[in-house]
Formats: structure tokens, sequence, C-alpha cells
């Protein structure tokens, strides 16, 4: 059997390469081409010299370079520069975003003697890059009825859009400017009953049936969308703080709102097994009690022993934070408006080869969690132990890569008794945190939604919560969050932890060929940066 590319070793150690290079380049190159760059310092002149050098070039002592096998060999390898990483270890501000610059179009236009409606001149790109960032409410209430035909009342307030029916039947806004619409839309400067009227109130964004809700009060409300025509087969779900309750920055999100918002998967999630399982439901049309969900949760997990079902797997996502690029790229995410996703995976799909009337088989249907599942078996194979117990033993057993004793360790952010948030050893995002599930109240493996009881679920949303503060604390403002759950039933791994990665996109690191083959390069190690998560912790 190949042996698998992890650093995790049943030693309780974490293992990883280190190169120290030393090397020489034969010179190939025939001609020079020596010119002027300018002037050093506004005196001496500059010139390309050093490009241009002449014979073989011995290179002693290039950057160590520390190779770190991913934990889980399908995602790659991680690289840290000890250059890099030795400076961000000497100095924790280099592990860090700066705050959002104070962007004022009006205030300019204004102070040049220039009319405001000098936007309406300007071309579409400069108005997205404005969209994207100004903090002038002035501004994105100019870009947003630039963008769109807002109704207002006699105060001239916004109450509405005009809309027309598209040929096919459809009901859409009149756009005029559909990017510019998307990009002021999400800005969290524009005035909220802007943001109400063009993407929040229900029905702005289209007719997606809303099919549950938590709360309706000053303290918290969300509500729970069905995208029934799904990217994802059989529909999907998203849980989306609702427009009386704007939540478009991390640091207004509550213990409250996370907690409804992670209520509404638990209980879809819980309703549609139960309905699979035979088991009885509550009649009322309304939102299921905490109280009444765990004693549904506790009648599947019973089922799942007895009643021979397929194994489905659940599917959660969160991208939180929106940006559009000038050149028209989007960068992330639907809406700034914070909402999650969800959805049930299958056991298995039918095949096809051609002729899509008459399946010739079945696959297994797709899910990240297997992924894990099937690195656990490979692993005791190997070395005839539990992956997840070596791995957490590694976390806890930790030393830094530098060999220093008078830095941080530890890569653990935050823990309890159920959950615990850390830094993974390889980062396959320059800021990637995970969040794993412990054990519950009976000390078994928590292992997918159905096997956590209700104080699990606690400590995984207050450890989800805590990922998004510590991001944001840093200056994070795009975040990508997965859930990598194990199989439901009989034919879930024994063993399998279930796992939250929180994967933060930074402005300098868009992702390119290195990472497209899984080669991910970090500037700092990983004990630095679980140093100043828990920095950020500590302020919040």
């Amino acid at each position: 059997m190949t042996k698998i590319r992890s650093c995790v070793t049943s030693d309780k150690f974490f293992l990883y390469g280190l190169h120290k290079p030393a090397y020489a380049v034969l010179n190939l190159r025939t001609d020079q081409r020596i010119e002027r760059l300018g002037s050093l310092d506004g005196e001496s002149s500059l010139d390309n010299h050093g490009n241009f050098p002449d014979g073989t070039l011995i290179i002693d002592k290039a950057d160590w370079i520390f190779e770190i096998p991913n934990p889980f060999p399908f995602k790659g390898t991680t690289f840290i520069d000890q250059e890099w990483a030795d400076a961000s270890a000497a100095d924790y501000r280099r592990i860090g975003l700066p705050p959002r610059e104070h962007v004022s179009m009006s205030k300019i236009l204004k102070k040049a003697g220039v009319s405001s409606s000098f936007l309406t001149q300007l071309p579409s790109s400069v108005l997205l890059a404005l969209a994207t960032c100004s903090t002038d409410p002035q501004d994105l209430v100019q870009l947003a009825e630039i963008s769109c035909e807002i109704e207002k009342d006699e105060d001239g307030a916004p109450v509405g859009l005009q809309y027309r029916q598209k040929k096919n039947g459809r009901i859409r806004p009149v756009f005029h400017n559909h990017a510019l619409f998307e990009a002021v839309a999400n800005n969290v400067y524009l005035p909220d009953s802007y943001k109400k009227v063009m993407v929040l109130r229900p029905g702005a964004q289209g007719g997606s049936e809303i099919v549950g809700e938590w709360g309706n009060d000053d303290e918290s409300h969300v509500f729970e969308y069905l995208r029934r025509n799904s990217y994802i087969p059989g529909g999907h779900y998203a849980a989306n703080m609702a427009d009386d309750a704007v939540r478009y920055s991390i640091n207004d999100l509550s213990p409250s709102d996370m907690r409804g918002l992670r209520h509404l998967y638990y209980q879809r999630t819980y309703i549609r097994l139960a309905e699979q399982f035979g088991i009885d439901l509550p009649v009322k049309q309304e939102t299921v009690l905490p109280e009444e969900l765990e004693k549904i949760r506790l009648q599947i997990l019973l089922a799942t022993t007895t009643q021979e079902i397929s194994s489905p797997a659940t599917l959660w996502g969160w991208n939180f934070g929106f940006d559009y690029a000038s050149s028209g790229y989007r960068l992330h995410a639907s809406h700034q408006q914070i909402h999650q996703q969800y959805a049930m995976i299958p056991e298995t799909v039918a095949a096809y080869a051609g002729d899509p009337l008459n399946p010739c088989g079945e696959l297994p249907a797709f899910g990240c969690g297997d992924m894990v599942a099937e690195v656990m078996r490979h692993y005791r194979a190997q070395n005839g132990s539990d992956f997840f117990e070596d791995y957490i033993a590694c976390i806890y057993n930790n030393r830094r890569m530098d060999g220093r004793d008078d830095r941080e360790s530890s890569l653990v952010v935050w823990e309890d008794e159920h959950a615990m948030l850390f830094v993974p050893k390889a980062q396959t995002s320059q800021w990637e945190l995970q969040l794993i599930a412990m054990k519950d109240g009976q000390g078994n493996v928590v292992g997918n939604i159905v096997e956590a009881d209700s104080a699990t679920r606690a400590s995984l949303d207050k450890g989800i919560l805590l990922a998004q503060k510590a991001l944001a604390g840093l200056g994070a403002r795009m975040v990508t969050s997965i859930e990598y759950p194990k199989r439901i039933g009989k034919k879930g791994e024994p063993g399998q932890h279930l796992l939250y990665a929180f994967l933060p996109r930074l402005p300098q690191s868009p992702g390119a060929f290195s990472e497209a083959q899984l080669r991910f390069i970090n500037g700092h190690y990983p004990e630095d940066f679980a140093a100043v998560c828990r920095q950020q912790l500590a302020k919040t």
C-alpha cells in the first residue's frame, strides 16, 4: 500500500520537511543589456548591471523552506518561507490587514466645486470601484439611484423598486447597471432603508419561498429560504438574517444570531431525516423549540442503529463577505447580508453512460467528508491506530518548527469540553482556522450534527462565531467556511470527528498556479497566527 502523505504520525508529533537549499546555476545567457533604471535617492545613477552577471551563479544559503504535508492528503502541502515567518514572529503586526480607508467622492467634488451629478458621467468601471470602496452614504445613495429605478415616498425615502416582467414570465427589477446594483447594495455604508428595498426585503431577490424562521424580536430574526432550483441536487436552504436584522459585519453578529442561523440548519436536517425514518413530527407550522428538537435528534440517532436506510450526509457552508473588482470580476459571495447555506447529499446517484433515460448502475454521491473517511481508513491500515486520536494528540503536543522555546507553541485558539478551535499545522489559506467537535456528554465522538447533543451544538455555534470574530479582528473581510461531516447512519466512518474549516481570502493571495497544484505558500508560523487570534478574542 502506498504510504499516505500526512504530517500526522502515530508517534503523536507532527512530521514535516525542511529544505536548506544551496546550489549552482549554469549561466547560458550570451549577451548583456545594461540600461539605466533611474537614480538612487535622487543622486547617483542606478542601472540593471546586477541582472546580467557573468559566469556560473553560486547560491550558498538560500532561504530555508518548511514543507508541511497537510494532515489530509487531499488538501495538498503548505510551504513556509523561514525569512518571512521569522519576521512575523518578531512583529505580530505583520499578521493583519489595515483598517478600511475612508473614501468620499462627494466631499472631493464639493471641495473642487463640482456638482455631485458628475458621478453620472463616470465610466462603469470607476462607478464600480466607488461602489465597493466608498464609506460615504451620500455617494452610495447616488450610485444606488444610478443602478436601478427606485420608488420613493413623498418625503424622498425609498419604498420599493420598479420591476418588469420578462418574456419567460420572471419578474425582475429594472436595472440600469446590474453589477453596480450588486456592488452598492452590498456596501455596509449604504443606508439600511436602501438595502431593504434593493436586496433584503423578502421577494426583492426573487421568488424563493420562506419555509422557516427564528426569532422575530429586537434580539434577532432569521428567515430560512428554499432554493428549489439549486445547483445542489434536491434543492438547498439558506438561513438568512432578515430585513429587520441587518448584519453586514461580523462585529454586528451576536451569539443569538448565530444560534438562530444554526438552529434552522439543525431543524431542517432533523426534520428531513425524521421524515425518512417515519418519526412523528410536530403538526403545527412553527419553529421547533430547541428542547423538542433534541428529542427528535435522539429518535433519529436510535433509528440509525435499528433501521436500514441509505447513509446521507449534510452539506453546510458560509460565504461571508462580498466584493467586486472594477474590472467586473466578482471576488466572493452572493450578498453581504450574513447567510449560511445547507442541504443533504444522498449516498449514491444513478450512473449513466450516454443515454440519459436508462441508468447503467450507480455511483457514490460526492461529499467532502467522505474524503476524510478515506484518509482515516488508509491511515488505520498503514499505522494500526486511529487518525483523529493521533491528530488531536499532535495538536496538543505541538512544537514550533523554528526550534524556539521563548515564543508561543500552542495551536489552540479556544476550546471547551465539546469543541476546539485551532490553527492547522498546514494552513491552506494563509489565515485558515479549523473547529473540531470533540465528544458529547456521554463521551462519544461527534462526527456529524445528528451525533451532536445540545451542549455540543452550543459549543460548535460558539466556536464558529469566535473563529469569525478572530478573523474579522485581524481585518479579514471575506471568509469561506465549510463543514466536513461523517456520513449519517451505519456507513459513517467510526471515530470520524466533525470538522469545520474557515478560509479567509486575502488581498495579496488570490490563488494562482501554486494553489491549483495544492501548494500553499505561507509567511508565518502557525503558532504565531494562533497567538494573534487569541489576542483578538481577548479583545471581544
